[in-house]
């Protein structure tokens, strides 16, 4: 999965709508569309073992990333609804409740619990270090090496870091690097070896961190940062729940599962990180649009990274695209297969493209609701991400044997941009849909 982080939320994210649909007014999008899986650039950390410390160190690896909405679609093309809150389910002989609402849920439930931690001043207390066993320089330690880590596989998003508070940067690389830990179980040297039981001891372990019993130096930081911040672990459990789907499931009927995949794998990271990031005193927006707008900007990158990698998922018999929406384009798995870009494909491609594109207005909208040192990473990350689809179309959408990337002169230009866009104050008149 890529760890796009973050915002988390953002790396290379927040909600709109108090209402558990994605915005009715544009429910019926005309999207000729689809999309893919968070693609997975890992990379494999073998961290050196100091027999003076009794922490051990894992592989780490993820990159991750983050949602999808809509307004009227490309000309002429055929009509999807974007997602449904019930969805019929015959087979039970009752109706069935979306992957939308299911989201809106734990959406929901993490911004009651940032809302109850939240002080008459909006800000949130940020408790002392825990103190643990033996030398607590250890600790120290573990941030550090979460930085390293952060700067090594997300260099953009790591700089903007930097302008945050030492308690806030500490904790989002402790973040971003469970993220990539888990993402590695699956995308790493070793996924070939990876099974179910596998991903419950991973669970466990994460209980246990929890609970202020880290197995290593790495899940120490992370045991301390949820201590500080409050950090839920129901986005953490899901984030492990869409590993555990990577390992049997291949493809995707329609986009409302899609939708729930890009929300296990890379939605999840934008609730992680909204407690740690914060929101601006100034902010007339509610918790839930903050928390919406970051699920939106995981579920956009995630949306990009299946775009960019529709060549490589299907060398691996992997398909992240709605097969609904294929059949209606007049496409099918051959034809991705067969790797050769037709008419067909790039109508179906400028509708994907549409549709992420989409999403990542809505995040945009929730970016400025952030507190004002959390802005900059956020929207580093979300202006690079988004020129992924710039690149894709600028390879004739050629995703089978070309991959969409943003060069480094055009990453530099981007970050002045971003800096210039993190200045900009939260707006005095919130819109109808971030004010619900």
């Amino acid at each position: 999965m890529s760890l796009t982080l973050l915002w988390i939320v953002s790396s290379p994210g927040l909600e709109v709508s108090n209402s558990a649909g994605l915005f009715d007014s544009i429910r019926n999008a005309k999207l000729l569309g689809s999309s893919k899986s968070i693609s997975h650039d890992l990379g494999s950390i073998r961290a050196k073992q100091d027999k003076k410390k009794r922490w051990r160190f894992c592989s780490l690896s993820a990159d991750t990333n983050y949602a999808c909405v809509g307004q009227s679609g490309l000309h002429g093309s055929i009509n999807f609804p974007l997602l449904s809150n019930v969805l019929a389910n015959p087979a039970a002989g009752e109706a069935a409740v979306s992957s939308e609402q299911k989201v809106y849920d734990v959406v929901l439930k993490q911004a009651s619990l940032v809302k109850r931690k939240l002080g008459s001043t909006g800000e949130i207390e940020v408790k002392p270090e825990i103190a643990l066993p033996g030398n607590l320089s250890l600790l120290s330690e573990a941030y550090d090496r979460c930085g390293e880590v952060c700067a090594e596989y997300a260099k953009t998003f790591y700089l903007g870091t930097l302008l945050m508070t030492p308690e806030r940067k500490r904790a989002i690389w402790a973040i971003y690097v469970w993220c990539r830990r888990t993402d590695e179980l699956v995308d790493g040297p070793n996924a070939s070896h990876i099974t179910p039981t596998a991903l419950d001891r991973w669970e466990s372990r994460l209980d246990e961190l929890f609970q202020g019993r880290p197995f290593d130096m790495l899940d120490a930081a992370l045991s301390d940062t949820v201590r500080k911040f409050p950090v839920d672990i129901q986005p953490f459990k899901d984030m492990i729940e869409g590993m555990r789907m990577d390992l049997k499931k291949s493809r995707y009927k329609n986009f409302d599962e899609l939708y729930l995949h890009c929300y296990y794998v890379a939605g999840t990271v934008g609730l992680m990180s909204v407690p740690i990031m914060g929101i601006s005193q100034y902010s007339q927006a509610t918790t839930e649009s903050v928390y919406n707008a970051a699920l939106f900007l995981g579920i956009a990158n995630q949306l990009t990274n299946i775009l960019r990698d529709v060549g490589e998922d299907a060398n691996r018999g992997r398909v992240y695209l709605p097969q609904d929406e294929l059949s209606l384009a007049g496409l099918s798995d051959d034809d991705i297969f067969a790797g050769k870009v037709t008419d067909k494909w790039r109508y179906f491609m400028k509708g994907q493209i549409k549709r992420a594109r989409m999403f990542f207005d809505e995040a945009e909208k929730g970016v400025t609701e952030l507190n004002e040192a959390s802005r900059w990473p956020v929207w580093a990350s979300l202006l690079l991400y988004r020129q992924i689809l710039d690149e894709i179309e600028a390879n004739d959408y050629n995703n089978f044997t070309k991959r969409a990337y943003v060069g480094k002169a055009k990453k530099l230009l981007s970050l002045p941009i971003a800096y210039a866009r993190s200045l900009v104050p939260p707006s005095r008149k919130v819109s109808a849909a971030i004010k619900a």
